[in-house]
C-alpha cells in the first residue's frame, strides 16, 4: 500500500527519485499515466492490469466510457526504475501535468500520484469542503 508524501525534483534528464518508501512496492518497471486533478497515475504491473480489465469491461457503445479509456490508455507508459531508483517520465505527461521542476509524489493507497508541486499546493489550498466529502463517503458506506 502507497501511503505519504514527499517532495523532490525532476533532473535536467527528465528523471524523477522514486521515494524509496515506494521502491519495494513500484517494482522494476510500473505504468505511468495522465490522472485526474491535472496530476500523473503510477501503477504497479498487477495493479494497472486489475484497472485494465476493469476498463476494458466498460460498454463501448458508451460515449464517457470510450472517453475515460482513451484518456487512460493514450497517456500510458511502461517505466523503468534505474539501479540509482530514477525513473524518466516521458516529455507528454510533464507537459500534461505541468510538470517543471519540483515535483510531490503522495501515496494513495493502490497508486502513487504525481503532482507538480506548484499544483500540489493550490490543491491543498483550494478551500475543499471535507465535512461535504465526509458525508458523501457515509453514503457510500465509508
Amino acid at each position: 500500500m502507497f501511503i505519504g508524501e514527499y517532495q523532490h525534483a525532476v533532473d535536467s534528464k527528465n528523471r524523477m527519485i522514486i521515494p524509496s518508501k515506494f521502491r519495494d512496492e513500484i517494482g522494476e518497471t510500473f505504468v505511468l499515466t495522465k490522472g485526474l486533478d491535472g496530476c500523473l497515475y503510477a501503477y504497479t504491473i498487477s495493479e494497472w492490469k486489475i484497472l485494465e480489465q476493469k476498463l476494458k469491461s466498460l460498454p463501448l457503445s458508451s460515449k464517457d466510457a470510450r472517453a475515460f479509456v482513451r484518456f487512460f490508455f493514450s497517456g500510458a507508459n511502461e517505466i523503468e526504475v534505474d539501479k540509482q531508483g530514477r525513473a524518466l517520465i516521458p516529455q507528454n505527461l510533464l507537459e500534461y501535468a505541468e510538470i517543471e521542476k519540483e515535483i510531490v509524489s503522495i501515496g494513495v493507497s493502490t497508486r502513487v500520484e504525481i503532482w507538480s508541486k506548484k499544483k500540489w499546493d493550490e490543491y491543498n489550498s483550494s478551500n475543499i469542503d471535507f465535512d461535504s466529502i465526509s458525508e458523501k463517503m457515509s453514503e457510500l458506506g465509508i
